[in-house]
């Protein structure tokens, strides 16, 4: 006799994304795992004296939703430094009221963080610099974050404490923008975060707990059950750290750490953690960069590196966001591979923003999958179309095309780059529509039943993990999502308006609306 289960949902819309069974109306769960799917008399033949039942009321059911690639802890540093998000600023003079209110609430000679600035949707159409933020903070050391991750600007008090100079040469790969008059350094640092955050007091852990409470409150709200945590320079501290949160019921969603290649030797010694469902190890993180005008790390060493990470088995994640940088990472997997066959290695290209045909080609033949970015389109399509030269405009995001090719596609946010609700995701890839309502090469839309995949079964093999999770399929992990429409029939530029009415995760209601 079949035990009874803890929990159904029933009289629901699911969509399971089972081959063997697409469409169910309820969905029964033991334990942390899926018991059965099917329709309502059958699946509610399983419930006991104790089972909690769920009627959905025609709402729709999904799969959990998976990240494919965030940052969740410098996600929860931004939600403790002040906003200066394109949503929450229209203008350098905006972002020094917002320092200046800070300042009033901080200790003098404390540091002041601030992110998420872009200087497209700002009223002076320019980076901020050290002078406007010694305006605005002067006995503070200020440090102002890009959108995008990959710059910084710092005010004068803190390039001071930093021991920043006009004589300061730049790190590898880095880039100090200078006054052209006198070459002193203007506060505007490119690709040196690295640099600036080692030598700046951290967040303490109590602090970045508050945080990671605030983002796991966002992440069950959106029904992210799962995230994978791209960051490059992830290491055996940073594991512990996620591992204690996880422990202590900070961050529920599983999380899968990526490690930066400098942690190569570590990662045998990490400890696993109390449940492997919940903190799982990665790819090995390969940054590759253009910005200077030349390729960082060079091709040659790149070409080690691939080679040394792919014959340990390892799985490689490129950081490749321009075409130069995409046929470096193609060039270098080509040169492992022909020295050292694999099968099903799953190296990745995380977001592949440019990807013209005789590169999808040669990427194809590789076997690597794209781990993208679709609310980019959404969030920032407006400035693409204005600055993105017309050679790499044709190919930006190029899903379609890469799905055509018979190329994996996986969706993810980038977050804190964007904001991380999957249906907002879902929708661009969709409608290839920005916020400004412009729309970026309709060609390579794809179809909602896609884009939904690309968020949860898609995500969950980008990380080797499609036996467990992605689906509603007996045996899976019992992690579901209740939507107050379903994706696949609402029309197109409404998807990012639905809402998620219940977060189911372990097969417990973690979230409700």
């Amino acid at each position: 006799m079949t035990p009874p289960a803890d929990l159904i949902l029933h009289h629901a819309n699911v969509i399971t994304l089972d081959e063997s069974m697409p469409k169910a109306t309820a969905v029964a769960i033991k334990g942390n795992r899926i018991a059965a799917m099917g329709a309502d008399p059958e699946v509610l033949s399983q419930k006991g004296p104790k089972t909690e039942v769920i009627d959905c009321q025609g709402r729709t059911v999904v799969p959990g939703f998976n990240d494919a690639h965030c940052h969740p802890i410098a996600l929860a540093a931004s939600l403790l430094a002040v906003d200066c998000g394109p949503g929450a600023v229209r203008s350098i003079t905006d972002i020094q009221q917002a320092i200046r209110r800070r300042a009033t609430q901080t200790p003098r000679g404390s540091w002041i963080r601030a992110n998420g600035y872009n200087e497209f949707y700002m009223a002076e159409k320019r980076h901020p610099n050290r002078r406007d933020l010694d305006t605005a903070a002067p006995d503070h050391p200020v440090k102002l974050s890009h959108r995008s991750g990959h710059a910084c600007v710092l005010n004068s008090r803190a390039m001071e404490l930093l021991g920043i100079t006009s004589e300061t040469e730049e790190p590898e790969g880095g880039m100090m923008e200078r006054d052209l008059d006198t070459g002193e350094p203007n506060g505007l640092l490119y690709e040196m975060n690295t640099f600036v955050d080692g030598n700046i007091p951290p967040i303490t852990e109590d602090e970045l707990e508050a945080g990671v409470k605030l983002a796991n409150e966002a992440f069950l709200a959106s029904g992210i059950t799962s995230l994978q945590d791209a960051t490059w320079n992830n290491s055996a501290g940073r594991w512990e750290l996620l591992r204690r949160l996880i422990d202590r019921g900070a961050l529920l969603p599983r999380v899968t750490m990526m490690t930066g290649a400098d942690a190569l030797e570590e990662r045998p010694s990490f400890n696993p953690s109390e449940s492997a469902d919940h903190l799982r190890l990665g790819p090995v993180k390969v940054i590759i960069q253009a910005a200077t005008g030349s390729l960082n790390p060079p091709q040659d060493e790149l070409n080690q590196l691939v080679l040394k990470v792919h014959g340990m088995g390892l799985q490689l994640a490129f950081h490749a966001d321009e075409r130069e940088t995409l046929e470096a990472a193609i060039t270098a997997l080509e040169h492992a591979l022909h020295r050292a066959q694999r099968t099903d290695h799953r190296h990745r290209i995380e977001h592949c923003s440019v990807c013209p045909p005789h590169l999808m080609k040669r990427l194809k033949a590789t076997g690597a999958m794209v781990v993208t970015q679709p609310p980019f389109i959404y969030y920032s399509g407006e400035r693409y179309l204005a600055t993105v030269p017309p050679g790499d405009l044709e190919w930006l995001y190029a899903i379609g095309s890469l799905r055509s090719a018979g190329i994996r596609v996986a969706g993810s946010s980038d977050s804190p780059v964007v904001p991380f609700n999957p249906l907002v995701g879902i929708c661009a890839a969709v409608t290839r529509k920005a916020a400004s309502g412009q729309t970026l090469l309709t060609h390579e839309a794809i179809s909602a039943l896609e884009a939904l995949m690309a968020y949860t079964s898609d995500a969950a093999y980008a990380s080797f993990e499609e036996n467990t999770k992605g689906s509603i399929s007996a045996g899976m992990l019992a992690d579901l999502v209740v939507l107050s429409e379903d994706p696949l029939a609402a029309p197109p530029e409404q998807i990012r308006e639905i809402e998620v009415l219940a977060t189911i995760l372990d097969g417990k209601v973690v979230w409700r609306k």
